[in-house]
């Protein structure tokens, strides 16, 4: 999947209800479709194998062949294939079993949209960051897998809270004030998106902003996280 291609989303569901509510839900989120649906594990492998989709939604309880059988289906055959589990199966041995098979996310029915919206933009920051880079740091690999908790605090339209946390976490880690440009390069993210993250983040009092005077030319905007 190349970075900007849309993330193809199967969903394997057996509630029809379900099925409509979730793919208004993806539709929502920027970046992602879904090229089909499936009502059971069985007609789910299929569609894997005929559609080749980024990620599938998988739910549990289903008729044929459940959602943990279908996982360990997928394993098994090796289809590239990422999952996140959205089920009422609150067992313990059910949701250690997915994770196990690599469930990439388990959100548990009955949830709310904010929580469908996170997990999905966690997942197209992390096939982003993936796949920008051939080698990855510690600090980059960090920061992909140890993703904080969705913050209640609404951004403003543009901005999310990965790349701010990933900003964040780069900016506690330095120990001298950076411009937006070195941000950016270390991120592998434009400068003017760095730049927006860094104004939001200084007016919201979580940074200090260090202004530098050259000799010649405009001062240049310099960014500091202070505990």
């Amino acid at each position: 999947m190349a970075v900007k291609e849309t993330i193809k989303v199967l969903l394997i569901e057996d509630d029809p209800m379900v099925q409509e509510v979730n793919k208004e839900f993806i539709a929502s989120v920027k970046g992602f479709e879904v090229c089909g649906t499936a009502g059971n594990g069985e007609e789910g492998i299929k569609m894997i194998k005929e559609n080749r989709p980024a990620l599938v939604i998988l739910d549990v309880y289903m008729p044929k062949k459940d959602g943990v059988k279908t996982l360990q289906e997928i394993r098994k055959q090796k289809l590239e294939v990422d999952v996140i589990v959205v089920s009422a199966a609150k067992d313990k041995e059910t949701i250690n079993l997915m994770l196990q098979n690599g469930a990439a996310d388990y959100i548990l029915k009955p949830f709310k949209i904010e929580r469908m919206k996170q997990s999905l933009e966690k997942y197209k920051q992390y096939k982003r960051r993936i796949e920008e880079n051939e080698t990855l740091s510690q600090i980059q690999l960090d920061m992909i897998l140890n993703m904080p908790q969705q913050s209640a605090e609404e951004l403003p339209k543009g901005l999310n809270h990965f790349t701010m946390n990933e900003v964040m976490t780069y900016l506690k880690q330095q120990k001298t004030s950076l411009s937006a440009e070195q941000v950016a390069n270390a991120l592998g993210i434009a400068r003017v998106t760095a730049r927006r993250y860094l104004d939001y983040l200084e007016k919201d009092g979580k940074i200090k902003l260090d202004v530098q005077y050259g000799g010649v030319g405009r001062p240049v905007n310099r960014y500091l996280f202070v505990p």
